[in-house]
């Protein structure tokens, strides 16, 4: 008979881990959450809208246990509301996913309130949650922050976004350092082009379904397969990056 007992490493269980998700409302934090949930993690999320929260929580308590409430990250005060929220909820932290984003254009094309509003929500706000988040951390830990390939394909026409994602990237690198010997792991996503109500208006609803067929749009729940791929790695493995991008290129 074959022995195949040490064909595959060790993949530790997600069930009994509590999460917070930011972002996680819709798109790729939404998938992510529910992803979790189904797995037996007890997860909190937060977003910017009623609506969407509570078709989140929805989708979330079919499969699992969660809960969230409605923020501005781009606000001190909401930040601490958040985990206020989340440590009366959930008792404990050992899985943080920062994701939560607004779209970004180019700097000739953005007015000075939407420059701070904008990189107060997709750099500052990462700093903001991560930094929360890992106070409440002990051994055995993880933070995965959820960034974008604009950070390397650095496109025009984005140059905001671009810049908020380029300093993700070194934020991750660098804090993975500081905090590899409290056992508390950092990974970075940087999903290529993928399908959510961020891509509005320019790809509405219908456009990214035909994308997706077409192989030119990730959907959001192939970036939650990564973000549970990381999580699932044994102690001394420690996945720090990973980069989703579609097979083929979209228009």
């Amino acid at each position: 008979m074959t022995d195949i007992s040490d064909a595959h490493t060790e993949q530790p269980s997600l069930d009994g881990r509590k999460a917070i998700v930011t972002g996680g409302t819709t798109g790729i934090g939404r998938a992510i959450a529910v992803l979790l949930a189904s797995e037996g993690v007890k997860v909190f999320i937060c977003g910017r809208t009623r609506e969407h929260l509570d078709d989140a929580l929805a989708r979330i308590r079919e499969v699992g246990e969660g809960d969230g409430i409605n923020v501005d990250l781009s606000k001190r005060e909401d930040v601490e509301r958040f985990f206020k929220a989340a440590d009366a909820y959930l008792d404990g932290l050992d899985i943080a996913v920062i994701n939560a984003a607004i779209p970004a254009d180019a700097l000739a094309d953005t007015t000075e309130d939407d420059l701070y509003y904008q990189t107060a929500v997709d750099l500052t706000s990462y700093l903001a949650t991560t930094h929360g988040a890992v106070k409440r951390m002990k051994a055995g830990s993880d933070v995965i922050l959820i960034g974008s390939m604009s950070a390397v394909s650095r496109s025009p026409g984005s140059s905001v976004y671009v810049a908020a994602k380029a300093g993700i990237e070194g934020f991750s690198m660098a804090l993975r350092k500081e905090l590899s010997g409290k056992d508390i792991k950092v990974g970075l996503i940087e999903p290529g082009f993928t399908g959510a109500d961020f891509q509005y208006p320019d790809f509405p609803p219908e456009k990214q379904v035909e994308l997706i067929k077409e192989h030119k749009m990730l959907r959001a729940e192939d970036i939650a397969v990564a973000a549970q791929f990381m999580l699932t790695q044994p102690r001394r493995a420690a996945v720090s990056m990973m980069r989703v991008e579609t097979r083929l290129n979209h228009p």
